[in-house]
């Protein structure tokens, strides 16, 4: 019986987690070692403290080993954009810096009057946001590319320090707006935009490479297993969607975290001009697979009003609180860019009320149903959008939300109703399941993705929520206001 080993890691929290395939022929999951991510200010800018994951790694690692098991696979996901620079040493150069932070504020101003944003887009396929790789290179420090012999996104980087193998895994590497959505390689154009080569990067491999064995010698005062490490699909919304048990025809699924990525599972990219309009990406998923989809703000939006209360609250009481509010007494554009990275998400969404003249909430219960309510409607906006957009007019008969926001029965609720559509919740750990069903096609245990996700669909429980209640006449406020701000 083979182990896996999912290193999971979010903006938030990361964590190690088992896993095998049992006698009844079920995922087996369970979760070894958590520990918390987040930025801090470092000189200038807010950075990643990788140092610090790599000695969790390491502890829960160890931890695998006390349990008696002496190999396994392991697979490693995490957010998207990000990077660490290294020299021709090896040599990290700096903390990799957050996508949060402010220094691309004005680089999507600056690259558009080098490229139109619709011919960036046209390119590549990918949704423009700020922080995506291309913005982070233009505005990075020259001094500092000088310097630099290879970049590594995040779990490739990670990857590199255990095995020393360096590669580009491609579901992340589309995320960066570096790849030319026809080619499938590295855009020359783009990159002498932003002046660099495609020497900067290492080679481009599939989810699902093995990438090689951890080089136990490096780390010798953690007792650690034989461990072959697998280059997953190493975005975690690609393992999210991979984990996502999509059996039926027509179906959208949202992988709600910190953000929430609403989609659907494609082999055409869509590159049109409406497609631009409404902001939509073109992700690669694993299997040579699209993921046609909307970033959309997500649970950031609460988890930092839980921060701001100091978290009086934990995130069910908030729902709770929320339930017995007044309903949709506020709309507020989720996506506007002043809710990234504010000081305080609580009187920032308080200004958003008073500068748009409607009421203001509150109390903690007033101001999670003001975001939980947005964040249903702009879903119901979207994936009217998204049908459209994905060329079929037959409704989306199913939506698959996955992610620890599954776990949210209200806004599940509210989502079911105002979009008119089946929601099945579940399951809420679909990326560290993406992460080792591909570590289990990697080693033949399991055969492809449709076998993949019928296993899941076998080793796991999900919650239907259907809709209780028309609010077509709330959606369409909504869509007026919108169309308005």
């Amino acid at each position: 019986m083979n182990t896996y080993i999912a290193i999971d890691i979010g903006a938030s929290s990361g964590r190690l987690i088992i896993s095998s395939i049992n006698e009844e022929n079920k995922i087996m999951m369970e979760e070894i070692h958590r520990f918390k991510n987040g930025f801090s200010k470092k000189g200038r800018y807010d950075c990643w403290e990788i140092d610090y994951l790599i000695q969790e790694i390491l502890v829960g690692l160890e931890k695998v080993k006390n349990r008696g098991i002496t190999s396994c696979h392991v697979g490693i996901d995490t957010w998207a954009v990000d990077y660490c620079l290294v020299n021709n040493s090896g040599e990290r150069i700096g903390e990799p810096i957050s996508y949060r932070d402010s220094r691309t504020n004005n680089a999507v101003t600056n690259l558009s009057k080098k490229i139109s944003l619709e011919k960036l887009y046209e390119k590549t396929g990918v949704q423009i946001q700020p922080f995506n790789t291309i913005f982070q290179l233009f505005v990075e420090e020259r001094q500092v590319l000088d310097q630099a012999d290879k970049l590594l996104l995040i779990p490739d980087y990670l990857g590199y320090v255990f095995t020393g193998k360096m590669v580009t895994e491609k579901t992340n590497a589309s995320t960066m707006q570096l790849l030319n959505a026809n080619t499938k390689h590295w855009d020359a154009d783009l990159l002498k935009l932003i002046g660099v080569t495609e020497n900067l990067f290492p080679p481009l491999v599939d989810a699902g490479t093995i990438l090689g064995q951890m080089q136990k010698d490096k780390f010798p005062e953690f007792d650690l297993p034989d461990a072959t490490f697998v280059s997953v699909a190493s975005h975690d919304t690609a393992s999210a969607v991979l984990g996502t048990p999509g059996e039926s025809s027509n179906w959208a699924y949202i992988s709600s975290g910190t953000w929430s990525l609403l989609g659907v599972e494609t082999n055409v990219i869509n590159v049109h001009q409406d497609a631009f309009l409404a902001n939509y990406t073109n992700e690669w998923g694993a299997h040579n697979s699209i993921r046609f989809l909307k970033n959309i703000m997500g649970m950031w939006l609460i988890q930092e009003v839980a921060r701001s209360q100091n978290y009086t609250h934990s995130y069910p009481e908030l729902a709770d609180l929320a339930s017995q509010a007044v309903p949709y007494q506020q709309f507020i554009d989720v996506n506007d860019g002043r809710f990234l990275n504010p000081v305080n998400m609580i009187e920032e969404i308080q200004e958003y009320c008073k500068i748009t003249n409607q009421i203001v909430p509150k109390t903690a219960g007033e101001i999670a149903r003001c975001i939980y309510d947005n964040l249903a409607l702009c879903y119901a906006l979207e994936l009217e959008k998204l049908t459209k957009l994905s060329g079929t007019d037959q409704k989306i008969k199913r939506l698959h939300i996955v992610g620890g926001g599954s776990n949210n029965q209200f806004l599940n609720q509210l989502t079911a109703n105002l979009t008119g559509t089946i929601v099945e919740a579940g399951p809420s750990e679909a990326t560290a399941i993406g992460n080792i069903v591909m570590q289990m096609i990697a080693s033949e245990e399991v055969t492809d993705i449709p076998a993949a996700r019928k296993l899941i669909k076998n080793s796991f429980e999900f919650t239907v929520h259907k809709p209780e209640r028309n609010d077509e006449t709330i959606l369409e406020k909504y869509k007026q206001f919108i169309e308005e701000v």
